[in-house]
């Protein structure tokens, strides 16, 4: 016998508690799937990580450091090493020329980066073949090659690499959905193959992967100067991108590309201490570059790095890196610098520079 008595009907419930029902069961479902997304993307990050990790590098430490690093309490350096290669050209990572260098010195305290452009046709001395030469040449004596002529240029350990050729820096850009940068002049380059089919028009705009390495490449308008200026927009624009909330869902296909394409020493649990720096969006970027001047006076060009200039950009670094005091840094006129935080990026890109018939020195 039912509890209801004739004639009376069991409540429905009002339409404002199904909804309020309907809401939690979906914000449950979301919080259940964001962790086992959470959760699995932790798993390919690992994976990736694993992948990326170059075993066969047996650096533990820099020279420069009494003891290895630990990036949650200690100030280091990371050198990105761009290799002029793609998986068409198959020259090999160890066999290539550095294409772009850039050296990423970060301080825990203040969560600020600065970022040092090193033009690719310097003229430094190579520790490992015991000469002076273009920069650009020391990776084909291998990375460690390339890692020791920056310590010894610039005077400051070099902690971790990040070496990655064409096919990983397009593949990072198209996970990302494209970059927003600022072309500075109409362009048609070379792609990864050397094919010239990028086209591109003055402005901001936004680039996918193939341009932004043209744009990146591109050496015949402007000066190494400027061409490490844009390499540091595009990165700055990476950071951005990948550092945003919209970018949370691409992380798989970001991390597949970084490790399919790219070597590093730095292990799954160091890079996930760098977290911090990105966690509250994108940190303060200060790019410096390295003052010189071109010189073809023996037929070959090299770029004559400015020894005065070079010395105060490495106090700038050594105190970043907290290995000297902030007050014997003295910045004024000592690098060019542009402030990357966020997406404002400026530079002069006025420049006779040609350097079209020393491309292959």
């Amino acid at each position: 016998m039912t509890n209801l008595r004739m004639g009376q009907r069991k409540k429905k419930p009002s339409k404002k508690k199904l909804i309020l029902r309907t809401s939690l069961i979906l914000i449950a479902l979301m919080v259940v799937s964001t962790g086992t997304y959470a959760y699995w993307l932790t798993k390919k990050a690992e994976e990736a990580a694993n992948n990326a990790y170059d075993k066969d590098n047996t650096r533990v430490k820099s020279d420069l450091r009494e003891s290895a690093v630990k990036p949650m309490t200690d100030n280091v350096s990371i050198l990105f090493v761009g290799i002029d290669d793609s998986e068409k050209r198959g020259q090999g990572s160890e066999h290539s020329r550095s294409d772009a260098l850039l050296l990423a010195t970060l301080n825990n305290k203040s969560k600020s980066v600065k970022l040092l452009s090193i033009p690719r046709d310097s003229y430094v001395y190579i520790p490992n073949v015991d000469k002076k030469d273009k920069i650009t040449h020391a990776h084909l004596g291998g990375t460690n090659a390339t890692i020791d002529t920056v310590e010894n240029l610039l005077n400051v350990p070099v902690d971790y690499y990040y070496r990655l050729n064409f096919d990983a820096f397009i593949e990072i850009v198209d996970a990302l959905g494209g970059v927003e940068v600022d072309v500075p002049y109409e362009l048609h380059e070379l792609d990864e193959n050397d094919k010239r089919t990028v086209n591109l028009k003055p402005g901001l705009q936004t680039v996918n992967g193939r341009e932004a390495l043209a744009l990146a490449r591109t050496r015949k308008q402007d000066s190494d100067i400027q061409r490490g200026e844009r390499q540091q927009m595009i990165l700055a624009a990476i950071l951005k991108k990948a550092s945003s909330v919209t970018s949370f869902t691409k992380y798989d296909n970001i991390l597949e590309a970084v490790g399919n394409n790219m070597k590093t020493n730095m292990t799954f649990n160091e890079m996930k201490s760098f977290f911090e720096y990105i966690k509250g969006g994108m940190p303060n970027v200060e790019s410096l570059s390295l003052k010189g001047s071109d010189d073809t006076s023996t037929g070959i060009y090299y770029y004559q790095l400015d020894e005065p200039a070079l010395v105060e950009t490495q106090n700038i670094l050594r105190a970043q890196l907290g290995l000297i005091d902030n007050n014997l840094a003295d910045n004024s006129g000592a690098a060019d610098t542009n402030n990357t935080e966020g997406s404002g990026y400026n530079s002069d890109y006025k420049s006779n520079y040609q350097s079209d018939n020393n491309n292959n020195q």
